[in-house]
This record gives C-alpha cells, structure tokens and sequence, in this order.
C-alpha cells in the first residue's frame, strides 16, 4: 500500500501518484505539469482552465482542452478580447467546453482587461509571485503538498486588483503548481529529476 509517495510506474520510474491515474494524467504530469510556463497568452490559458476547474476533477478540463482553444481562438488575447455576445451565447452550447455562464462571463471580462496591459505584463506580474526554491522542502507524500499558500493568496489579491475575476487563492496556487513557480513533485519523482537537471 503507498503511503502517498511516489510510486513506480510500469516503466519502473518513480512519479506523484496522481500522475499514474489515467493516460492523460501520465503524459500531462511527465511533459507539462510544473514545468516553466511563460507568455501572456500561454498564462491565460492556464488562469482560464484553472478558474473553469473550479469544482470540477481537473481531468474533466484536460480532457476539453482542445475544444476549450477552439472556443477560445487559442487564448489569444486579443481576439478573446474581441468576443461579443454573440459569442458568449455560443459558448454556452458548445458541448467541447464546460458550459458554465459565470466562467464564460469572467474568462472574456478577463480578456477585456488584460488586452488592456502591456506586452509580458501578465507575466511578469504572475512570476513575480514564485517563491525563492531554497525556502520551499521537498514534498515527499501527497499530504505535504498545500493547496493555498502565502504567495498564492497574495498572487490571487494582486490579480483581483488588477479587475481579474475568478481567480482565488486555491486556483491561483494551483496555476502556480501548473506552470513552474513552484514544483510540487514528490521527492524521488522522475519530473522533479528532470527539472533539478535542466539548465537554469
């Protein structure tokens, strides 16, 4: 039985556990979770997925995330940006996204705001919230990992200053997790290997 540590795939490497549930929890924790994530347009997609989360299992999300870039035009800002009613009543059938009209409402208020800010400006304010490593222990189980931190309710305020909605504590640690401010892989896991090796 695990005691919440990595455990060992059929491969014989060691990952969360979490990231040996399904196939697509596999290849999102080995090439994407945690893992450096940069660019205005690539963070919001990852704030709007995490927002759309929202009480839902995140395997529901990642399993539409083609149809939510669809939808979406890519997350592409601008264009986002650019969506009418019209477009917002389309959504609201497309059975590819989590048909949600609050979500849909604060991810195209969100686009509207943000194509109002400057080029990397999204994302230097969301990394400015990454903590130093050093001071952060290595989770080794599942049950030393939070799920809201210092940095994140502090990220989750600055962001709800700036008129970005849906974006709590929990989601934003959560796209902190997502995109490399901090790793949140178990000790003895083959990402946390991989990112401890790669060049800086």
């Amino acid at each position: 039985m695990s005691d919440g540590g990595a455990v060992a795939g059929p491969d014989g490497e060691l990952r969360c556990p979490w990231g040996l549930s399904t196939e697509d929890y596999v290849k999102y924790h080995d090439e994407e979770w945690g893992r450096p994530v940069h660019g205005d347009d690539a963070l919001f997609e990852r704030l709007c997925l995490e927002a759309f989360q929202s009480g839902l299992s995140w395997i529901t999300i990642l399993r539409r995330r083609e149809g939510f870039r669809r939808a979406f035009a890519g997350f592409h800002i601008p264009a986002v940006a650019a969506f009418t009613e019209a477009d917002a009543a389309r959504l609201l059938t497309d059975e590819g996204i989590i048909r949600n009209r609050a979500k849909i409402d604060a991810t195209l208020a969100n686009a509207r705001e943000l194509a109002g800010w400057s080029a990397g400006e999204l994302d230097a304010l969301i990394w400015s919230y990454a903590p130093d490593p050093a001071t952060r222990p290595v989770p080794r189980t599942i049950g030393d990992v939070a799920a809201i931190t210092d940095e994140s309710t502090a990220l989750a305020k600055a962001l709800k200053k700036r008129g970005i909605r849906f974006v709590g504590p929990t989601t934003a640690y959560a796209l902190m997790q997502a995109c490399g401010l901090v790793d949140d892989h178990l000790a003895g896991c083959l990402v946390r290997r991989q990112l401890a090796d790669a060049p800086a």
